[in-house]
């Protein structure tokens, strides 16, 4: 594994659609006006990122208790073509980002891993995407 290149093009961020009520969203328009935050935007980042400051001990144990590494992991042709060849397979547990090189065959995915878990963003060609689909672990 390697890190993902900075000239490459990869998700860092991902859109969440969430349903606010009225009467809620209208207070959390009051603290933008008061200057609290500087817009919807901010104050939903921040209460997400203080509920994961509050449960950071729940996570962790957790990461370690599911066998995952976190960060961004970049798997290429001539790695998987290497675990192959020693008679491996990956076992992949990510929280973050996982990428699959483009240029991975399906039928290399295949033969070099044995499951997959991403919590976060997997990017793979559609092809390598439908290979591991029976090894996509939930």
């Amino acid at each position: 594994m390697k890190a993902v290149l900075p000239q490459q093009k990869l998700p860092d961020s991902d859109k969440v659609t969430v349903n606010v009520g009225l009467v809620d969203l209208a207070q959390v328009d009051l603290l933008v006006e008061e200057g609290f935050y500087s817009n919807r935007t901010d104050l939903v980042r921040t209460a997400i990122r203080n509920l994961l400051t509050q449960h950071a001990d729940v996570i962790r144990q957790t990461i370690v208790r599911k066998r995952y590494v976190m960060g961004l992991y970049h798997y290429s042709v001539q790695e998987l073509e290497q675990l192959v060849a020693q008679g491996q397979q990956l076992d992949i547990h990510v929280l973050g980002l996982a990428v699959i090189e483009d240029n991975v065959s399906p039928e290399l995915a295949r033969n070099a891993i044995a499951s997959i878990q991403v919590l976060g963003a997997f990017v793979a060609s559609p092809a390598v995407r439908a290979a591991l689909a029976d090894r996509t672990l939930t």
